[in-house]
């Protein structure tokens, strides 16, 4: 074990701990600014208590779900979209319109039509629909014209021409897509809840904790969002790069 390795990644969040106890001590009042020791204690409690794991299961299935929906659409659409140049005409506007719209507001108007629990599956979903459209809209147009131009001498199957000239050019894209695009739908889903009042969600956990003034709770679901964020983000991409070694974009 590299002992000193290990300290130097831990001073900077050794640091930043230093500092919210500093900051906690001069403003004097839990209930503004609860220090590191109370919330961390709190997580800890948190932990022991079944409905803190339904309430990530519940939160963490329908982000999830949002996700992979936005995903396979938004994969879909930008096949489509380099197919035939309308859709992508007919598309666009609308893409640009989600990736402009605050997702408060997209909150408001689809809480007309769709129950609270179900609000951060579609919100979710917005937020990577249009990163990944664009992202592997992207790809297939950067695909070599020179290899394609070779797979149409010599009649390559159109199977072998997706896996040989296509791919190469779209995957990086797309794990960039799905990269940054987890980190969206992860916060857009969240603030969905909270805006929603999603029962069973990590979302209604936050809303009932400012509106009880319990910062030391607010302070500690937040503390989880944050690491269930990072752990999630890098499980997913610890695993699509060992499935896609390389192709990841810088």
């Amino acid at each position: 074990m590299d002992i000193p390795r290990i300290l130097r990644r831990a001073w900077i969040p050794g640091l930043w701990l230093l500092l919210w106890q500093g900051a906690a001590l001069l403003v004097g009042e839990e209930l503004l600014l609860p220090a590191p020791l109370p919330v961390l204690g709190r997580m800890l409690a948190l932990l022991g208590e079944g409905d803190f794991w339904l309430t990530c299961g519940h939160s963490l299935g329908r982000i999830l779900l949002g996700f992979l929906l936005g995903v396979l659409l938004g994969g879909l659409l930008a096949v489509l979209s380099a197919r035939f140049p309308l859709v992508g005409a007919f598309f666009s506007p609308a893409m640009a319109a989600v990736k402009a719209t605050p997702v408060a507001s997209f909150v408001i108007l689809v809480l007309v039509w769709l129950r609270g629990e179900n609000l951060s599956v579609f919100i979710s979903f917005l937020m990577v629909l249009p990163l990944v459209w664009q992202n592997v809209s992207q790809g297939i147009a950067g695909a070599d014209r020179q290899l394609l131009e070779m797979a149409q001498v010599y009649r390559l199957s159109p199977r072998s021409i997706l896996r040989a000239v296509y791919l190469p050019a779209v995957l990086p894209h797309l794990l960039s897509a799905l990269r940054v695009g987890f980190g969206f739908a992860w916060k857009a889903g969240i603030a969905g809840e909270v805006l929603a009042i999603a029962p069973g969600s990590i979302g209604r956990r936050l809303h009932d904790a400012k509106t009880g003034l319990e910062m030391v709770d607010l302070f500690a679901w937040t503390g989880f969002i944050i690491l269930l964020s990072v752990l999630l983000e890098r499980g997913m991409m610890a695993f699509l790069a060992r499935r896609f070694p390389g192709k990841e974009r810088d």
